[in-house]
């Protein structure tokens, strides 16, 4: 049997605070490692856990902070 891992919705809005908390626009958050694709993507739809927990490191913030619980 196949496992699935489960997938993390990021929220638009509790991304946007928490980008503006950390005075980080989306070119600083490339800048410190996280690619375009990657942010266009976790604003779109659902990303890995360990790609949210990147997202919220960066930015210097719990990863539920961030995720629609």
């Amino acid at each position: 049997m196949v496992e699935r891992r489960k997938k993390l919705k990021i929220s638009r809005e509790k991304l946007a605070l928490a980008k503006a908390r950390a005075c980080m626009s989306t070119e600083d958050m490339i800048k410190a490692g996280i690619p375009k694709g990657t942010l266009n993507n976790a604003c779109r739809g659902e990303v890995q856990p360990h790609t949210a927990g990147r997202i919220a490191k960066v930015l210097g913030v719990d990863v539920t902070e961030i995720i629609e619980m």
